[in-house]
């Protein structure tokens, strides 16, 4: 997903360390837990795996929710920054407190959607993914389409199941690392209001708006996307 990304980074000297959860792309599939902590841990398995030490953890739309409660947690062991893109938090779903994003009956429907039909899921949210149903074209559209298939039916569910239920309040609070906040303005799938909650909640952040993108801010406007992570990662 983020392979327009890695050169950019690569070329400006940087070393690139890409995790994909389980469940998704080329990992393991167990039927076991998938909430925000169990990925956390694999997550730290594979940097003490490897001796990571002040690195940027970035991650998206769940991805960013993940690496918001790993960075509650670490306490500088591995990361010294946090940068977040379209991240689905700090909740994702409407509660009487928070009036923003989505209401828990979307997502209940999603679920059960992924259990009929995950084609058809996964061409609804194609759908709303961008800006504008042309923002992508057809064949970055189609790589998307591979990427999500690729990934277990059940861990879809348990993911949406973790997106819907969690709160990720309490743990922006607990983050005081430099964080970067970048939001597409047009996301309908992590609505802009969102960012401004992140803002609000995490001390040492800043947003960068994505005016012309919805929730693929980093295919939509990649040349500013690139120049911005690379920017804060240089800071």
């Amino acid at each position: 997903m983020y392979e327009y990304q890695y050169n950019e980074l690569i070329n400006n000297n940087f070393r690139v360390i890409g995790i994909t959860l389980r469940g998704f792309g080329k990992s393991d599939k167990p039927y076991s837990e998938y909430n925000y902590d169990i990925h956390v841990g694999d997550i730290r398995k594979v940097l003490s795996k490897l001796g990571i030490v002040d690195a940027i953890l970035g991650g998206f739309s769940m991805g960013g929710s993940i690496a918001i409660r790993f960075a509650s947690v670490d306490n500088g062991v591995h990361i010294s920054k946090l940068a977040l893109f379209g991240a689905a938090a700090p909740i994702w779903t409407q509660r009487n407190d928070f009036p923003y994003n989505l209401p828990i009956s979307v997502v209940d429907d999603l679920i059960e959607m992924n259990y009929k039909d995950r084609p058809m899921l996964i061409s609804n949210f194609a759908k709303i993914l961008s800006a504008t149903e042309t923002s992508l074209n057809v064949g970055i559209g189609n790589w998307l389409n591979g990427i999500c298939m690729s990934a277990s039916f059940y861990a879809t569910a348990q993911c949406l199941i973790a997106l819907r239920d969690t709160d990720l309040r309490k743990d922006l609070a607990k983050i005081t690392i430099p964080t970067v906040i970048m939001h597409g303005k047009k996301d309908k799938i992590c609505s802009f209001d969102l960012a401004e909650q992140m803002k609000a909640g995490i001390a040492n952040s800043h947003i960068i708006a994505f005016e012309n993108s919805g929730h693929s801010l980093f295919l939509e406007e990649t040349t500013k996307f690139n120049t911005e992570l690379i920017k804060f990662a240089k800071s």
